[in-house]
């Protein structure tokens, strides 16, 4: 009678260390079996990594916020001047230097004085590299990026090659191309997206005017 006991004590202790084992490994640290911890799930994308599937609307979306917040406004939007700061004028918003706009005199000591100078607009600038106006954003097909592809954009933005030919020149200052190139394709995707959903405005900017050229 007592062997028996024993033996059914012996088995119930077992069972009850192979529980505790299976809960406390549960409880511990995840390891590679197919699963995804919390901490992976949450990572973000890096540049160079593949992007994930966005819709066209949510791509849309994340382009007018970047494009809000990396300052394309600043440069490429010609602006209703008379108030405290210049304001976007909003039927022009993206279009560039206007075509009409002429550039007026300016102080030729002041570049040799290391000074950089632009309009008022912020749509033309003159400095060592030459004159540069800020392109045209919107997608009409004939003055801005309307027949642009989205690699020619990519290429623009991360290269710093003008109307993102492989061939072309190097974009002039202001354009901070050094800093987008970080964009990740996604972003890039998603700006590209934007633009080309935005009201398109005709406007043939100036060509700029390198120093050298």
């Amino acid at each position: 009678m007592k062997k028996h006991h024993f033996s059914v004590l012996f088995a119930l202790g077992i069972i009850l260390l192979l529980l505790a084992y299976s809960c406390s490994d549960s409880k511990g640290p995840n390891k590679d079996y197919g699963q995804t911890s919390a901490t992976e799930e949450n990572k973000p994308q890096l540049a160079g990594e593949e992007a994930t599937t966005l819709s066209p609307e949510e791509l849309r979306t994340k382009g007018e916020h970047l494009v809000a917040s990396v300052g394309c406004d600043d440069c490429h939007s010609p602006k209703k001047l008379g108030g405290p700061i210049p304001e976007v004028d909003k039927d022009l918003r993206l279009s560039g230097h206007p075509a009409n706009m002429k550039l007026a005199p300016y102080n030729q000591e002041a570049l040799k004085n290391g000074y950089v100078l632009a309009n008022p607009h912020f749509t033309a600038w003159i400095g060592p590299w030459g004159i540069s106006y800020a392109s045209n954003l919107t997608p009409d097909k004939e003055t801005g990026i309307g027949n642009w592809q989205e690699e020619q954009f990519t290429r623009a933005l991360k290269e710093g090659k003008y109307h993102g030919l492989e061939n072309s020149r190097t974009l002039l200052p202001p354009m901070p191309w050094p800093n987008y190139k970080n964009f990740t394709d996604e972003e890039l995707r998603a700006i590209f997206t934007y633009l080309k959903s935005i009201k398109p405005v005709k406007n043939v900017v100036p060509a700029s005017e390198p120093k050298g050229a």
